[in-house]
């Protein structure tokens, strides 16, 4: 597989707001076929490395997936979105400055810890299994619009999460990907079950 022509071919797919932000990356070193890190809040461009030789075992329509799903949920992080975390964590370093400036230390390292557990919170909500079961949600719905039915979509994600595992070397799912695989299942109606409220916030 050639790496340029498939950056190429795979920008093409992605929605115009991916292409904006997303900038997929030859990183034949790394033991995952693909990987994106939590973008920092002063990020314009957001990366999102692909090792190709692994890349090219999986089948197209899985790779089309998997991209899709990968660059939505970088698209879905947002740490200026107003609520109560981003609130804390700015609170948090408007009140260290201030404390630092006054010359008081506890103050300024109690309000150092309200910022740092205030963007944990933000980084564990990002990562949640809610968010990754919006981001095949959203990758569906944008394959969709590519050409793809509903339950094609669905079965290849899920195909393409499976196959990744396998691809790494891995013996089985994390929970995580067991919760994707579900709601992904029942998106494709091969199950009569989705998943529950109380795991999709787990």
């Amino acid at each position: 597989m050639n790496p340029d022509s498939e950056i190429y071919r795979l920008v093409d797919l992605l929605p115009a707001s991916g292409r904006m932000f997303a900038k997929i990356k030859s990183k034949p070193e790394q033991p995952t076929v693909i990987a994106a890190q939590l973008p920092k809040p002063w990020d314009q461009t957001r990366p999102v490395f692909i090792n190709f030789d692994l890349w090219s075992q999986l089948s197209k329509p899985q790779r089309d997936l998997l991209i899709l799903r990968t660059v939505n949920w970088l698209g879905s992080v947002n740490w200026l979105k107003p609520n109560i975390y981003q609130g804390l964590v700015a609170a948090g370093v408007v009140g260290t400055i201030f404390e630092l400036v006054q010359g008081d230390i506890i103050g300024a390292v109690t309000a150092g810890g309200l910022t740092s557990l205030a963007g944990t919170q933000i980084w564990r909500k990002n990562y949640s299994s809610e968010r990754e079961l919006e981001a095949d949600e959203a990758a569906v719905r944008v394959a969709v619009r590519r050409g793809y039915s509903e339950t094609d979509a669905a079965r290849h994600l899920m195909a393409a999460i499976e196959s990744v595992s396998h691809i790494e070397g891995r013996s089985q799912l994390d929970f995580t990907e067991l919760l994707r695989v579900q709601n992904l299942k029942a998106i494709a109606g091969l199950s009569p079950v989705g998943v529950p409220q109380t795991l999709r916030r787990e």
